[in-house]
């Protein structure tokens, strides 16, 4: 006999089989949940996922990302009683390539209708690099709209030109034929950890939504914009503010201390996440959701 005589564990054994099923029905229920949604603003087509209720969070990747970014973050809000957008960029992801132009002004005043689609009179917006400085602008635009924000491995100032040779360096790698597979490369240099297990497959699913028609423009806009009206609106930001940043962040010489001149022109608070890169999100999720979930519910007490 497998198990000895009079045990308990012969029922378990038998039942095995049909608590695997049950487990399986119940988790494609729950993927099945997760729809993609679609709005057509006067800007153009956003593309969303909605989970979990409760208090709003709206979780915007940056720029040549998608959605999924926060594939392991959205989960872990949703579980902790929050309801949860988590939304394609225009031009990228399922969200169209119709809009008339991809500056951070317009892609505010998308998301800012995608609130009014949400009916949430308010919500915590959530922005990873370039939409960092969309938080700011639909925050200052319509503070009323934004209860607090979040920034994690943000571009909000001024850097002015570029130099010669870096431009001469994009130049060549964002344009010709090559183009999706070079941003594919830096995308994984942004990393300085270990890329998440599902990485690899992230990365096609990543290369071949840029590879569509219209998408990598949508890229280079956005790389191509100007920061200056975003570094002027970091005063006016009156809500609750959050800085996230990893401590060794490729894009910046020294994280820490473009972490420290974001918060204090936001008169607000900062996190550092010691060894992660320019996607805290996706590399180390587990301490993100840690700091992002203690600065909601201590801004939610002051409320």
């Amino acid at each position: 006999m497998i198990f000895p005589s009079g045990s308990r564990h012969w029922v378990v054994y038998c039942l095995l089989p049909i608590l695997i099923a049950a487990w399986q029905v119940a988790r494609a229920s729950t993927e099945e949940d997760i729809t993609v949604n679609r709005l057509t603003t006067t800007q153009g087509t956003i593309a969303y996922e909605l989970q979990g209720s409760g208090p709003l969070v709206l979780l915007l990747p940056g720029l040549g990302d998608l959605r999924q970014s926060y594939r392991f973050l959205a989960p872990k809000l949703a579980e902790a009683g929050y309801r949860v957008a988590s939304v394609d960029l225009p031009g990228h992801g399922d969200s169209g390539t119709d809009w008339p132009d991809y500056q951070t002004a317009t892609v505010a005043e998308g998301m800012l209708a995608l609130l009014d689609e949400l009916g949430a009179e308010s919500a915590t917006v959530v922005g990873n690099s370039f939409s960092a400085g969309v938080a700011t602008w639909m925050a200052t635009e319509r503070p009323e709209r934004v209860n607090r924000i979040v920034m994690i491995g943000p571009f909000v100032r001024d850097y002015g030109k570029p130099p010669l040779m870096m431009r001469m360096t994009m130049g060549v790698l964002f344009n010709g034929p090559w183009k999706v597979r070079s941003w594919a490369w830096y995308h994984s240099t942004l990393f300085t950890g270990a890329t998440p297990a599902d990485y690899e497959a992230y990365q096609r699913d990543l290369k071949a939504n840029l590879s569509e028609p219209g998408r990598f423009q949508a890229v280079k806009a956005m790389i191509d914009r100007n920061d200056a009206a975003v570094e002027r609106r970091l005063d006016q930001v009156k809500q609750p503010s959050l800085v996230i940043m990893g401590s060794k962040d490729p894009d910046y010489d020294d994280a820490k201390a473009e972490a420290e001149w974001i918060s204090q022109r936001l008169n607000g608070e900062m996190a550092m996440i010691d060894g992660a890169g320019h996607y805290p999100q996706a590399e180390r999720p587990e301490e993100t959701f840690a700091i992002l979930r203690d600065f909601l519910n201590t801004a939610d007490r002051a409320d």
